[in-house]
C-alpha cells in the first residue's frame, strides 16, 4: 500500500496555552504526550477531520484556524500534519475521553515540561511561531 495517511494533530490554544494530551494506549505510547488529533477519512478535509476528532477525544467544539506548515512521518504510511485550532463559545472544556488520560494546558515557559512523543516534538516546534501571547522573553526553544 503506498498511500499516505494522514492523520491531524490540534494545536489547541487558549488563553495563550497549549493543551497537550497524555496517551493511555496503546502500551507503547502510554504515558507520553501528543498534540490531539487522528486520522483523517476517506473523502473528509484535514481541518474538518481536526473537528471531528477533538469532538470525540476531548469533547470540545472547536474551529480549524491555519494548517501549520510542515507534515513529518509517522509510522508507514501515516504522516502528522498540524493545523491550530481554537475552543468555539459555550465548548465545555477539554475531558480525556478517548485515548488520553490527562490534560494539561501549557505555557511557553512550560512547553517542554512534558514527555512529548519523538514524532510530536518537530510538529510542537513548529508550532512555536504561530502561538500568539502576551508572554515576553520565554524560551520555548530550550528542548534538551
Amino acid at each position: 500500500m503506498d498511500e499516505t495517511i494522514v492523520v491531524v494533530g490540534g494545536a489547541l490554544l487558549h488563553d495563550g496555552r497549549l493543551l497537550a494530551a497524555r496517551r493511555s494506549a496503546p502500551p507503547e505510547l502510554a504515558g507520553r504526550w501528543e498534540l490531539p488529533g487522528g486520522k483523517v477519512e476517506p473523502g473528509e478535509a484535514p481541518d474538518a477531520a481536526l473537528v471531528r476528532e477533538l469532538r470525540e477525544e476531548l469533547g470540545v467544539v472547536t474551529e480549524a484556524v491555519e494548517r501549520v506548515p510542515g507534515e513529518w512521518p509517522l509510522r508507514m504510511p501515516y504522516v502528522l500534519q498540524v493545523w491550530t485550532a481554537r475552543l468555539l463559545p459555550g465548548s465545555g472544556d477539554p475531558k480525556p475521553l478517548e485515548d488520553h488520560d490527562e490534560l494539561r494546558w501549557l505555557t511557553p515557559d512550560e512547553i517542554w515540561d512534558v514527555d512529548w512523543l519523538d514524532q510530536d516534538v518537530p510538529a510542537v516546534k513548529a508550532t512555536l511561531p504561530h502561538w500568539t501571547t502576551a508572554s515576553a522573553g520565554h524560551d520555548a526553544d530550550r528542548r534538551p
